[in-house]
């Protein structure tokens, strides 16, 4: 018996360290993104950090990407459509995933 509750503890700690790693991702991906648009929209210094914050606010209005893709939709309108913004977060996400298991 005590080997199933060590079996449960380890899948938990795995579960949580999985999450975590996930969110962590998902935030770097988040802030590359945001880089990426604000060098679109022309933003440097205090104006590129005021539109990461209102990206990041903006990822926050529900579970998922979604409302990232959204805002960054419309926030880039005729320098980069939908398709392409959801390729470049593909790809973000995926250096930070990278980034993240290298450490």
């Amino acid at each position: 018996m005590a080997s199933l509750k060590d079996r449960e503890a380890a899948f938990e700690a795995k579960f949580a360290h999985d999450s975590e790693m996930l969110f962590r991702a998902e935030v770097r991906c988040n802030r590359a993104l945001g880089h990426w648009a604000a060098g679109l929209l022309g933003h440097e210094g205090p104006a590129r950090d005021e539109y990461l914050a209102a990206l990041l606010r903006a990822d926050l209005g529900e579970p998922g990407h979604e409302d990232l893709i959204r805002k960054l939709t419309a926030d880039l309108q005729g320098r980069a459509d939908e398709a392409t913004i959801r390729a470049r977060h593909a790809q973000a996400l995926s250096e930070a995933k990278a980034e993240l298991s290298d450490t």
